[in-house]
């Protein structure tokens, strides 16, 4: 399928459509294909989602008998909506037909009510489903049981699944261990984006999945190979010079998500990509989602506003607590600036890297350096 514009800022089409990450897809697909379940840990927007269906595509070309899950658990908030999603995702996906469909379900489900009905657009059949909140557990034992019982390779991919740590219920990282560890033809990906979260769940020895996977973390793509996969888009006509991408790539640190997104607004243009365009893409961008900043920053501190703006002009900061950048920006004392952190982190509007300190959304970052401090 050839798209109209390249560019993907959302979903997954093809290998065409996707830069790199050669190294991972296999690292993933040779794990998975030996029954090692994995850990896949980087921020938000570097590409996690893409690499996972990158990689189940590749798997499916291999073995089109094969069966892929991917479940997106970050909106979930506690086990029943995590159940609901995961049994929303499988049931009625390993059976041919639709009349086998709703008996191999009414056979391993006894604790939630399937209903089988058709899509209005496709015609094709689909199962949606309640469950008692009571027999949760029941439910997931017996999603896993369907699982098993297929018969099929499956691969399972949970992302963001650092949100099940956040659950309101006791205990279920190691219910979900205890059903896993006992599926030799199901394989799973762990996802996610809060490292420190990621971070305690397999590397902690207190914790049931500690050790239990291969761990995958993902960097920015190389800039040439980026250059090389973009450049080829663009063509002849008006082409996209290394001068240009570096400095899109540069300004937005190897960042995937918005190096994508201002090359897709550019090819959609369809004038010569330069600098002039570039700032014109970027302010465009940004301005659409002025209103939407202004009334998040509303809903905080000043002290937390005043520290984002700082780490937002500062573009990094290392020493969060160093007397001249508190100095230099007015901030509150040290104690009001650590409490303010660990909120902005919190809700994923600051992120902690290896250099130091940044604000996550790199528009917003652009936005907070225009605003007056």
């Amino acid at each position: 399928m050839e798209l109209k514009n390249p560019f993907i800022t959302a979903g997954y089409v093809s290998p065409d459509y996707f830069c790199d990450r050669d190294k991972e897809r296999k690292i993933m697909v040779e794990a998975l294909k030996n029954g090692r379940n994995l850990t896949l840990i980087s921020p938000r927007k570097w590409g996690k989602t893409g690499l996972i269906k990158h990689a189940f595509y590749y798997l499916e070309c291999e073995s089109p008998q094969i069966a892929v899950f991917y479940i997106d658990v970050f909106f979930t908030r506690n086990l029943n909506e995590f159940v609901q999603l995961f049994a929303g995702a499988v049931l009625g996906k390993l059976d041919v037909t639709a009349k086998k469909r709703a008996k191999e379900v009414g056979k391993f489900f006894k604790s939630l009510r399937p209903v089988l009905t058709f899509d209005d657009y496709t015609g094709l059949p689909k199962i949606s489903v309640h469950i008692d909140p009571a027999k949760e557990e029941r439910s997931l034992q017996e999603i896993f049981d369907y699982l098993k019982a297929s018969g099929k390779e499956c691969y399972v991919a949970f992302d963001e699944f650092q949100q099940v740590a956040a659950y309101p219920e006791k205990g279920v990282e190691a219910l979900l261990r205890s059903h896993i560890q006992f599926l030799p033809n199901v394989h799973f990906i762990f996802s996610g984006s809060k490292h420190h979260v990621m971070q305690e769940m397999f590397f902690s020895p207190k914790r049931p999945f500690y050790q239990s996977t291969q761990i995958l973390s993902i960097d920015k793509i190389d800039r040439e190979v980026y250059y090389q996969f973009a450049s080829r888009f663009f063509g002849a006509k008006r082409p996209l010079t290394l001068e240009i991408f570096l400095y899109i790539y540069d300004e937005f640190e190897g960042h995937t998500w918005y190096i994508q997104m201002i090359l897709n607004r550019l090819y959609g243009k369809k004038q010569k990509p330069d600098v002039t365009a570039v700032h014109r893409v970027i302010t465009e961008i940004v301005a659409e989602s002025e209103y939407l900043y202004g009334k998040l920053l509303a809903s905080y501190s000043t002290v937390s506003v005043n520290l984002l703006k700082a780490i937002a002009k500062e573009r990094c900061v290392k020493e969060i607590n160093s007397g001249k950048f508190i100095a230099h920006y007015g901030l509150k004392a040290t104690s009001s600036v650590n409490t303010a952190l660990r909120k902005l982190i919190d809700k994923e509007l600051v992120y902690k890297t290896l250099d130091g300190y940044i604000v996550y959304d790199r528009f917003m970052a652009i936005w907070l350096r225009q605003q007056p401090y």
